[in-house]
């Protein structure tokens, strides 16, 4: 059985989430951004992935740098996310299982 305070912070969390989104969303429709502003909020996708991938890359051994390299031989190679990501993985697990 799931305890409450577990569903509690399952649906707390999913409000948070909601409220973020619809926040945003509810501010552009208020607000109009400049061009220049545009311009910068274009920037924030790649910097968050860059926030997201960057501690555990330089806090990462071997593995974590090989499945990383893999991961970009294998994006430039195809194209294509899905591949990218299984592929660095599965090399990433070749390498942990090889150590």
């Amino acid at each position: 059985m799931i305890h409450p305070l577990t569903i509690g912070a399952i649906l707390g969390m999913a409000l948070a989430t909601y409220a973020c989104r619809g926040g945003g969303y509810w501010l552009f429709t208020k607000v109009r951004p400049t061009p220049r502003l545009r311009v910068i909020l274009a920037y924030v996708p790649g910097t968050l992935f860059v926030s997201y991938v960057a501690p555990p890359l330089f806090s990462g051994g071997v593995q974590t740098w090989v499945g990383a390299v893999a991961t970009i031989a294998a994006m430039a190679a195809t194209g294509n996310v899905m591949v990218a990501v299984f592929g660095g993985t599965a090399v990433a697990w070749a390498v942990w299982a090889m150590g």
